[in-house]
């Protein structure tokens, strides 16, 4: 119960729970599935962010949703069938996601 309650909240508000969405793969409370529930629930804050933000972005250093979208990608190798289930997810309303390249 205290898991299934954490996740919930880690979804609501990753960046709340971690620094870096990098933190979110090293979290070994997590399994790889929930690591990339929770960067995916990340990956559309950013998002959301990055579309009241494009003007105030001076470039230099990476901003969060690049971050994130790279983290997403690393655990999506670790999860291979995972691009097939975002990408279908996605066709439903399962949220805003980015085919993968390569």
């Amino acid at each position: 119960m205290a898991k299934k309650k954490f996740l919930e909240d880690v979804k609501l508000n990753p960046s709340r729970f971690y620094r870096m969405p990098s933190d979110v793969i090293r979290d070994r409370r997590l399994s790889d599935e929930e690591r990339l529930e929770v960067l995916e629930a990340w990956e559309r804050d950013a998002r959301a962010l990055s579309v009241a933000s494009d003007e105030a972005m001076t470039g230099g250093e990476p901003n969060c949703l690049d971050q994130v979208v790279q983290a997403r990608m690393e655990m999506q190798k670790r999860v291979p069938h995972a691009s097939t289930e975002v990408h279908e997810a996605s066709k439903y309303g399962g949220g805003a996601t980015t085919p993968t390249e390569g």
